[in-house]
């Protein structure tokens, strides 16, 4: 008889999780529009049915989704505030941008942003979940860093650059347009 270990079923949070980070996959590579419930079920490993007993529709998924990138982010900036090479609002703000460049080196999770930020256009329910996901990190940085309201603005506005560069593969043109947008951006 050979030794078996009884057969473990995952619990409804666990299996909540795997949807989530499949779903991430999903809507990175295809966009909240065109990513349907039926990917999402067939990557996870699971029944169309067992996603919406999990989610109640494929808006709360992408919601749920956007939410779980948004504390991703927020534990790099707290990452890198812990790891910061002094208290200035300078050195915070830079290690903070730091581990944020090292984070949307999963592309996943910076597509998953790009497209939230279309979706919100939209779809009232992501708009919220991105205003408030931005509300949280903007506090976030505000109080970890303790810098200007210029600053902040700055440090955000150079995410969204971040942002631009990365996913229009800025890198692979060697041009002065794209020195100048890339000037001072560290990629990884």
């Amino acid at each position: 008889m050979q030794n078996e270990r009884p057969r473990q079923l995952s619990t409804a949070e666990e299996r909540r999780e795997t949807v989530l980070r499949t779903a991430i996959g999903a809507f990175a590579a295809r966009g909240y529009f065109g990513t349907t419930t039926t990917e999402v079920a067939k990557a996870a490993g699971i029944s169309q049915a067992y996603v919406y007993r999990l989610f109640p529709s494929k808006e709360a998924l992408f919601v749920a989704v956007v939410e779980h990138c948004f504390v991703r982010v927020r534990g790099s900036l707290e990452r890198g505030a812990a790891q910061a090479r002094g208290s200035s609002p300078e050195a915070v703000l830079e290690s903070m941008g730091d581990a944020y460049a090292k984070l949307i080196t999963d592309n996943d999770l910076m597509l998953v942003q790009l497209h939230a930020q279309a979706a919100a256009v939209s779809e009232p329910a992501v708009r919220e979940a991105v205003r408030q996901g931005y509300a949280r990190l903007v506090e976030y940085v505000r109080g970890a860093s303790g810098a200007a309201e210029s600053q902040i603005q700055g440090f955000f506005a150079t995410g969204m650059l971040c942002h631009l560069l990365v996913s229009m593969g800025a890198d692979e043109v060697d041009a002065p347009w794209t020195r100048t947008l890339a000037a001072g951006i560290t990629h990884y």
